[in-house]
């Protein structure tokens, strides 16, 4: 019988969670709901040295943010809980423990000291390796070197040690990963890893292995920094007797900076202004100061376009399609499609994900965020023209904030005017034309966007004047912008007697504002 696929999204909570890590979660979500199966959130919190407050909210809200939501973990239930792994310390005890019994685990009693003129000797002698090894455990103060009376009198003596694992000699170990097949490690090429510090907390290596088994984790989806690892964590599953047991294993690809040219950071973001995580947020930064961390959210990015955009970034659908909701993610969702080469981030297409999501918004949600961008702004509006509003700035706008800050000028007088247009359009010819202009709208009865039109066509042909010359000119004066939107239909939302004013103050103003210039 094939065994319910499980997988399991382990964060440490030591910061805020970078898009690669939060990629890692959705395609361990894809992929267990292509498959019917459970994500699983565990949060490996056993190096509390690291350990950060707010973390574990955070990595919690960047999931639920994008519409992950997993079936189980903490705050949620599940059969197989505790999912903090400080928590679950009494049970790493007992399988380092059970290593020891069996010789595939040794007591190590060596000092900082001693473990420094270990380096240095293999650094003298040109050592290939200069790791702590099936060569040089041998040289060094541990329960294989010691006799038996010696270890116990060290352990009963309370002296500091570790547990490290006890890599066996001369072996292939072989992992037919799902994403670069099969990757072969001989054992000479490993160390014999701490799995048990000094403080009694596990490390990575052997709480993962042990709990991937209790939880019944079928495939590890995580990434390609962990790969290196990933042949200690087999010989772990055999050394426990879980050989028959071993989860599939798929390592991802790299996030890259966008030229390519290696991983993408914070520093990347913060030198080009862009973000790499999902929400704002405070944490330490490497040299212990609290640092502000920009967020996608809080950048005005929609949690669906930045959906799609992260899903999309090393994963090919085998299709032309861009576009893909979470179901569809869901329903086309494979691990073959993952490419092994490292994903560019591309800023620029994140934004082009973000305004495709804005066009394709019906008018009435779109002008519930104007109204936020108003309300925040303390600015009063009548809400039937919010939707007109939107419609017509969708088409121009890669975020919704912009309805704002693009848009003003539906809501305010301009404070300020373009001076490239000012300097090239606003002329004597184009004044004459606008005041006329002026005195005709407020004349007509009722003034749409087409009888705009007519009107401002009738005069320039009475006048003998290209509409190219003055309509930049009659633009500027009511938005303060040298483009825009249909600019006959923003005359229809505003009304005659406003552009009529707006007109006259700027045919009174611009000469000064010129003139300061």
């Amino acid at each position: 019988m094939t065994k319910a696929v499980r997988v399991r999204f382990a964060p440490s909570p030591t910061g805020a969670l970078h898009i690669g890590g939060l990629r890692t979660a959705l395609y361990n979500y894809l992929f267990a709901k292509k498959h019917g199966g459970t994500m699983v959130l565990r949060i490996e919190d056993t190096d509390q040295a690291r350990y950060v407050e707010g973390a574990e909210d955070y990595i919690k809200e960047s999931l639920k943010w994008i519409g992950i939501q997993p079936g189980e973990g903490p705050g949620m239930g599940g059969e197989f809980g505790p999912y903090h792994q400080s928590q679950r310390k009494a049970v790493y005890t007992e399988y380092a423990q059970q290593l020891i019994d069996s010789g595939q685990a040794y007591y190590a009693f060596d000092t900082p000291e001693e473990l420094d003129a270990l380096r240095e000797r293999l650094k003298e002698a040109k050592a290939s390796s200069l790791h702590y090894n099936a060569v040089t455990r041998m040289q060094m103060k541990n329960s294989l070197t010691l006799p038996p009376k010696e270890t116990e009198r060290l352990l009963a003596s309370g002296t500091p040690y570790v547990i490290r694992f006890k890599v066996p000699l001369k072996e292939d170990v072989r992992i037919n990963d799902l994403i670069r097949e099969w990757v072969v490690v001989h054992t000479s090429a490993l160390d014999d890893k701490i799995l048990l510090k000094s403080d009694g907390m596990p490390t990575y290596h052997l709480a993962n292995v042990v709990d991937d088994h209790l939880m019944q984790i079928t495939h590890v989806i995580r990434g390609e920094e962990w790969l290196p690892s990933a042949p200690l964590h087999i010989l772990l599953h055999k050394a426990l007797g879980w050989e028959h047991e071993i989860p599939q294993f798929a390592h991802l690809p790299l996030l890259l900076k966008p030229d390519g040219n290696g991983k993408l950071s914070k520093r990347d973001g913060d030198k080009h202004g862009y973000p790499v995580f999902p929400l704002d947020g405070n944490f330490p930064g490497k040299n212990g100061d609290i640092e502000h961390f920009k967020g996608f959210r809080e950048e005005g990015y929609l949690p669906n376009a930045f959906l799609n955009f992260l899903a999309l970034l090393g994963w090919n659908p085998g299709s032309e399609q861009e576009i893909f909701s979470m179901e569809e993610l869901i329903e086309s969702f494979s691990l073959d499609r993952i490419n092994k080469a490292g994903a560019k981030f591309d800023i620029e297409k994140a934004k082009w994900f973000n305004q495709q999501y804005i066009k394709n918004m019906g008018p009435a949600e779109l002008g519930e965020f104007l109204a936020k961008e108003l309300d925040h702004h303390n600015i009063e509006y009548t809400p039937g023209i919010l939707e007109e509003i939107s419609t017509l700035m969708r088409e121009r706008i890669e975020f919704t904030h912009q309805l704002w800050t693009e848009g003003k000028f539906f809501f305010e007088k301009p404070d300020s005017y373009d001076e490239q247009v000012t300097r090239k359009k606003w002329n004597d010819q184009a004044i004459e034309i606008l005041e006329g202009y002026q005195s005709r709208i407020l004349e007509t009865s009722d003034l749409d966007a087409d009888r705009a039109k007519e009107i401002l066509s009738n005069l320039l042909e009475e006048k003998g004047v290209k509409i190219g010359q003055v309509m930049q000119a009659l633009r500027l004066a009511i938005t303060g912008k040298g483009g825009g939107p249909d600019l006959m239909k923003i005359i229809e939302i505003l009304g005659k007697q406003e552009v009529a004013s707006r007109i006259k103050y700027a045919i009174d103003n611009l000469p000064v504002i010129q003139s300061n210039q």
